[in-house]
Parts: structure tokens; sequence; C-alpha cells
């Protein structure tokens, strides 16, 4: 009886594929810090990490420009993406929010710094689908839309709370 050989699958290699976006970057942002991976010929330091507040962002976006970075794919969980993704669009970086799920499925990286990297490599060959952003008239309109529905929906308690008072 001969025993069957499995195979074991090689590491992905991207570095073959054109690029696309040969001007890119990624970041992975969570509440505290953004980690940044810009491509390795850019800077001596390719991977760098920003502390959240709005001096370190805006210090962030300069060395982006001085990397001469044009686009950027962002992970984040929750908000934090926000701030930055307008910093960005008022540099003309064209920021991609691409989906956490969609990109956490590949087994081996564990920390942010790996994820930012690897986020860039997939960035560049324009393998990462940007999730829906409306423009700033619909962002606005959606933000009212949605504070009207929260007053209509907590009017009746305090209703009844003016009714307990009297």
């Amino acid at each position: 009886m001969s025993a069957s050989v499995r195979r074991i699958p090689q590491t992905l290699q991207i570095e073959g594929l054109p690029l696309i976006h040969p001007h890119a970057a990624a970041m992975d942002i969570s509440a505290d810090e953004i980690v940044v991976a810009v491509p390795l010929d850019r800077d001596t330091s390719p991977v760098r990490v920003y502390r959240t507040f709005t001096p370190d962002l805006a210090e962030l976006v300069a060395w982006l420009v001085t990397c001469r970075i044009d686009t950027v794919a962002l992970e984040s969980t929750g908000v934090y993406w926000m701030p930055i993704y307008e910093l960005l669009e008022q540099h003309g970086i064209v920021p991609y929010l691409v989906n956490a799920r969609h990109v956490k499925m590949v087994p081996g990286r564990k920390t942010d710094w790996n994820d930012a990297q690897w986020l860039q490599k997939l960035h560049a060959p324009g393998l990462l689908q940007s999730s829906f952003r409306p423009d700033a008239e619909i962002a606005a309109l959606r933000t009212l839309v949605r504070y009207r529905a929260e007053l209509i929906q907590h009017r009746a308690p305090h209703i009844l709370h003016m009714q307990r008072a009297l």
C-alpha cells in the first residue's frame, strides 16, 4: 500500500504581479496608535508607528507626502479611521477603507506591524477593494437624518419624564 503524499502549500508570492498602485501605503489603525507601511524604497524605515493625537496625524500625513504616496489602504475596526481619512483626502491622497474581515483571514500575521506591511503588499497590485464612502453632502445628510431619528426615538421617555414631574 503506497502512502499518499500531501503537498504543503507554498507561501503566496505576490511580488510577480504588476503594480497598479506603485505609490501605495497601508495603515493598521487602532484606538491608541497607527502602524504605517510604505514601499521599501521610499524611506530607510518603511514601517512607522504614530500616536492618534492631532499633531501626530499631521506628522504622519507629512511623512506620506514626503514619501510620494498617492493612495493608502486603511484597516480599522470601529470609527478610528475617520480623522486620518479626512486628513488624507485634504492632502490629495486617495484613502481605501478596506474591510478588516476580508484581510484577517490570511494566517501568520499576528502583529499590527506585519499587518500593515501585508496590506501594503496587497494594495500595490490592486488586490484590495475599498468600502463605500458617500460624498460629503450625502454624509452630512445621513448624519442629520440619523440625529433626527434619534431625537424622535427619545421624545417619548422625555415626555413621560415631564408628566411624572408635573
